[in-house]
């Protein structure tokens, strides 16, 4: 039982840690010189958006982990999604 609250404490901690995750892994559109192509920065700033938007609603943890892996497995569609789709207020 005791490991069980350890566990429960860290639970924000690790939603937390979604979007760094998303940010380090968002950056894969490269021109060939390294540079970040225009996919890349559209693609940044609409997932900035909808994590910031994700962080800031009052949802469950579960909710906001499954939109997370939704923005994060859907490149510039899962953001899409989320701000058409999300009910969000």
């Amino acid at each position: 039982m005791q490991t069980l609250r350890h566990y429960a404490s860290r639970l924000p901690l690790t939603a937390l840690l979604l979007p760094l995750m998303l940010l380090a892994t968002s950056c894969s559109r490269y021109n060939d010189n390294g540079s970040l192509s225009i996919a890349g920065i559209i693609y940044l700033i609409l997932a900035i958006a909808a994590v910031i938007s994700l962080l800031k609603q009052d949802w469950s943890l579960t909710k906001k982990l499954v939109w997370g892996v939704i923005i994060w497995i859907f490149p510039i569609g899962g953001s899409i999604i989320y701000f058409l789709f999300s009910g969000r207020k």
